[in-house]
């Protein structure tokens, strides 16, 4: 497989346009193999911390990066993260508190509310899905808003369409699907409107999704319990002399 490499100018521009962009690498078959046997393991087992939908079956695997290290083998291959300096320059951190989780969608009449991963533009992170299985229309690939990144911030994540400026102007009328192979890698701003489109197969759509952000170099040798830097270092560029 060949790596998703530096992004040339057009992808990124592409990206700060639209709020999302395909990366070109794809995960390999065997380590695909071993994220969905991990996956299952855990579903079968109903390993905490997970999230049940309303029949009782877990469709969500929380706090990925404490469970099998194949895992945060996926979220540091080189096929992410090269693409990932592009966007976000040498320093990148992976966040534990946004994301870090598998999701199984299942067979559902129910769609997905549309949502942001951030409510505001200052402190957002690029979200990363890995798909593990090809994701269409059948199965309920994910459905993007185009250009919803540069619209005012929101101070909520989920059901964004229930805002009152968003209804008005029909925005989440206006939203794409998104397909994407096994293996696939799909890059989104934070602050796009964005779900997960219904899947009326009998089959699932298994994906994984990570978030990640440059080092904030304001921060110093504050405490940085909740992420962990997976590009570069982390450098201080404060101006009060402090470390």
């Amino acid at each position: 497989m060949s790596l998703a490499g530096t992004l040339t100018a057009e992808q990124i521009r592409l990206f700060r346009h639209n709020g999302y962009l395909k990366l070109a690498g794809q995960s390999p078959d065997d380590l695909l193999n071993r994220l969905r046997k991990a996956i299952l393991t855990d579903v079968d087992a109903a390993r905490e911390p997970v999230v049940r939908n309303p029949e009782g079956r877990v469709v969500r695997l929380s706090r990925l990066l404490d469970r099998d290290p194949i895992f945060r083998a996926a979220a540091t291959d080189e096929r992410v993260l090269e693409p990932l300096q592009s966007l976000l320059g040498a320093n990148i951190e992976l966040v534990h508190n946004r994301h870090n989780h598998a999701t199984l969608n299942l067979s559902s009449t129910r769609s997905d509310s549309f949502h942001r991963d951030s409510t505001q533009w200052s402190r957002g992170l690029v979200t990363v899905i890995f798909y593990l299985e090809a994701a269409d229309l059948d199965n309920g690939c994910t459905q993007i808003v185009p250009g919803t990144h540069l619209l005012p911030g929101v101070d909520v994540l989920h059901r964004v369409e229930e805002e009152g400026w968003v209804a008005a102007a029909g925005v989440t009328g206006q939203a794409v699907p998104v397909s994407m192979p096994a293996g696939g890698l799909l890059a989104i701003d934070s602050l796009i409107f964005h779900r997960i489109g219904p899947n009326h197969t009998d089959g699932t759509r298994m994906s994984m999704t990570l978030g990640y952000r440059s080092v904030d170099d304001l921060t110093g040798a504050q405490a940085h319990a909740k992420s962990e830097l997976v590009c570069g270092e982390r450098v201080y560029r404060g101006n009060d002399g402090g470390p």
